[in-house]
């Protein structure tokens, strides 16, 4: 039986590992030899969740019923809750190898947790709360976990959002080291297909993107930590190397991240921005920088609310949906196209135009279930986040609010596929995150279900 091993690169850039580093990752670098590789375009938002669950389903956000880490569980307006594995309905890759007795080795992959019964082993994500709960399938494997991995195998680093870089860059390295041990230790046992996805290139992305980006706003030249991502680029890549060391030759290997990174400018308060134009009112305005909670708002004056992150989710408050709702809901679509010209019209500081891009939910994906937010904001085409915070006194802030972060999510991922015997030789910079699951179904001459998305590679 021919066996795929995949290695997920959590927002690994394609500027950075095919435009800028490619030579200098000889391991990555001898599996674009003959490879299908180029970039790989994201989910509607490029965000970790829903991303890794519509590669590995091939369902978009709207089919999947969840748009980001926190959705609402109804029209209350404080009823929000996580997305974790719970809320996965539809089938992913290891439940089709389930399925046709093909055995699977799944090692944190985002949405896995609570696991979930497959055939082979499952060991959850970082969504896990902690080690004290059942993360692994099976649950007695959590001691050889730690073995394998040579020390603590660290879920996550504890905070990326720090102004302790050493610490932080120290964390990232321990935490990378002990997952690929720990990876290479199961994949020993022989499995069908083997998944890992690696948070570190997320983690340092954000926490030092400022320090070799020359475009960015805080860079400064010969800082300490100039080299800090290229050089973790580089140890990545020799964790890659040793892997593959341990592949037969007749093993198929995909690289792929769920999204990519780009410098960010700032952060748009959208609930600041919110207040200014007449759609926000809160029962009492806070003097210095504050989450805004629900019972903050008076409701009866509010049309519409915003949460903050990479991107934004905007929430109307709508007469007969919301429990105080006041937008008529025959108003409702003049209303959305009202604020979308609005939005679109947002400028800098300076008075210039920052791109904003809106999404109408319905208009990008094949459905919508749960509840989705009434609109989805790229704030600068995702030059700038959304700060959900109020009482900042600016709509434009250039800390973050939730801590130290310097960059944003970008659109587009990486992929590379070599199947041995098969040679492609070429960049295909088309490839959608949607494809990815059909193509492995394929791969391992499984029927391809209708409600699948994407179209197979191969």
């Amino acid at each position: 039986m021919t066996k795929l091993v995949v290695i997920g690169l959590d927002c690994a850039t394609p500027q950075l590992v095919f435009d800028k580093w490619l030579d200098e990752l000889p391991n990555i670098k001898s599996v674009i030899d003959d490879a299908l590789y180029g970039k790989m375009v994201s989910t509607i938002p490029p965000i970790t969740v829903p991303a890794w669950t519509a590669m590995m389903t091939s369902h978009d956000p709207g089919m999947l019923g969840f748009y980001g880490f926190r959705n609402r569980k109804s029209y209350g307006y404080d009823d929000l809750y996580f997305a974790n594995a719970n809320y996965v309905k539809a089938k992913t890759i290891w439940n089709y190898l389930s399925r046709n007795r093909m055995s699977s080795l799944i090692m944190g992959v985002p949405q896995t947790y609570p696991p979930k019964p497959l055939n082979g082993v499952l060991i959850a994500s970082f969504l896990t709360p902690n080690k004290d709960v059942q993360f692994t399938w099976p649950d007695d494997i959590k001691a050889e976990l730690d073995q394998a991995a040579e020390g603590d195998y660290i879920i996550d680093v504890d905070d990326f959002r720090t102004d302790d870089k050493d610490k932080l860059l120290k964390s990232i390295y321990v935490m990378t080291e002990r997952r690929f041990k720990a990876f290479r230790h199961f994949l020993k046992k022989d499995f069908d297909f083997a998944m890992m996805v690696e948070m570190g290139i997320d983690r340092i992305h954000h926490g030092f993107w400022r320090f070799f980006d020359k475009d960015h706003r805080l860079y400064e030249p010969g800082n300490k930590y100039e080299n800090a991502i290229k050089d973790y680029y580089r140890y990545v890549d020799s964790e890659v190397g040793e892997t593959l060391k341990q592949l037969d030759k007749d093993t198929s290997v995909i690289i792929v991240s769920d999204h990519g990174a780009k410098t960010m400018h700032g952060a748009i308060c959208i609930n600041e921005w919110f207040q200014q134009e007449g759609y926000l009112t809160l029962k009492e305005q806070p003097k210095e920088q504050t989450r805004l909670k629900m019972d903050m708002i008076d409701w009866e004056k509010t049309s519409c609310w915003g949460e903050g992150g990479y991107y934004s989710r905007i929430f109307f408050n709508v007469k007969g949906r919301e429990p105080q709702g006041v937008i008529p809901q025959d108003e409702y679509e003049s209303f959305r196209n009202q604020l979308i010209a609005k939005l679109e019209a947002m400028t800098d500081e300076n008075g210039n135009l920052i791109n904003n891009r809106i999404f109408k939910p319905e208009e990008i994906y094949r459905e919508c279930k749960n509840i989705p937010p009434d609109l989805i904001l790229y704030p600068g085409n995702l030059d700038w986040r959304s700060a959900g915070s109020v009482g900042t006194g600016s709509i434009h802030i250039y800390e973050n609010d939730t801590g130290p972060d310097d960059a944003n999510h970008a659109q587009e991922g990486i992929f590379i596929w070599r199947i041995p015997g098969k040679k492609w030789d070429k960049r295909e910079d088309t490839i959608s995150i949607y494809d990815i699951a059909p193509s492995i179904l394929k791969f391992y001459g499984i029927d391809i279900p209708e409600n699948m998305i994407g179209k197979p590679l191969i």
